[in-house]
């Protein structure tokens, strides 16, 4: 099963400010296991929503609004996409991460469809 692994925003990635060196370190590291143990296909980090915008469709009319955007703790500040065997092994993974932000913060496990899913 493929997951999304959601990294959550918060006021710090909202303002722009990168991680401390030793933070990018660990993470580096984590990403590194992954990648050995197979599990990691693709990630990134998102640039604060100011430097995006949104679309939004209502029958044939599309309304587009620049961020930046409220309500941090529902935007994404990065993700990751994994190969696991079920959710019990993306939640273990997920236990091992370096905390991703300087202070509190969340991260979200999202199975993606897959083709089966919709034979």
């Amino acid at each position: 099963m493929r997951v999304m692994v959601i990294v959550k925003a918060t006021e710090t990635s909202e303002r722009g400010e990168m991680p401390g060196a030793q933070l990018i370190q660990d993470m580096g590291a984590f990403n590194q296991k992954l990648i050995e143990a197979g599990i990691m296909t693709d990630g990134a980090g998102l640039k604060p929503t100011r430097e995006g915008a949104r679309v939004a469709f209502s029958g044939a009319e599309r309304t587009v609004a620049r961020g930046p955007f409220g309500n941090v703790g529902d935007l994404v500040s990065g993700f990751w996409i994994w190969k696991v065997k079920d959710l019990d092994e993306a939640i273990d993974w997920v236990k091992r991460c370096p905390n991703p932000m300087p202070g509190p913060s969340t991260i979200e496990i999202r199975p993606l469809y897959e083709m089966e899913d919709f034979a």
